[in-house]
């Protein structure tokens, strides 16, 4: 016949072929996470200050939006004030020294970030969207007062 048959596999076959897994090592997280969250901790925690002191000084200049994006430099400080545990945690070789309690509480504050942010992001998104595609609409119903329970809504969801 005019087909040819194949003896081997292509290569990606291969490895999905494979029956036993090798041991994945984690050696170069021990070496490089350790100094990228020290870096992003100091870089982060400058920038996220000097953030809020811009937002103190312009509240009144950048109107109500501010209300998201203080929620989102807090959740960035919480975030950034957990890194120097895990930065002990890589060099202890990833065992934790702080008890079960401490080690919850950061993992529980990585995930608060991380769903805060893409939380107050969004409603930073919405907000721009309504004040931009609706203004006539929306003037004077997105109240400091209302975006703080918005805010607190995505705290609450968040967290859950």
């Amino acid at each position: 016949t005019g087909t040819k048959k194949r003896n081997s596999p292509q290569p990606l076959q291969q490895i999905m072929n494979l029956t036993s897994c090798l041991e994945v090592s984690f050696s170069f997280t021990l070496i490089f996470l350790p100094p990228v969250f020290i870096f992003v901790f100091v870089f982060g925690l400058i920038a996220n200050l000097c953030g809020l002191n811009s937002l103190r000084h312009n509240w009144k200049k950048l109107g109500n939006v501010n209300v998201f994006i203080l929620n989102l430099g807090i959740a960035d400080i919480l975030y950034l004030l957990m890194l120097p545990f895990q930065v002990a945690y890589y060099l202890n070789e990833r065992k934790w020294i702080f008890g079960e309690a401490l080690c919850k509480v950061t993992r529980f504050c990585f995930n608060l970030n991380l769903y805060c942010s893409i939380g107050f992001l969004t409603c930073i998104s919405v907000f721009r969207y309504l004040a931009i595609v609706h203004p006539m609409k929306v003037m004077g119903r997105l109240t400091v007062t209302r975006l703080v329970i918005i805010s607190a809504i995505v705290w609450i969801l968040v967290s859950i």
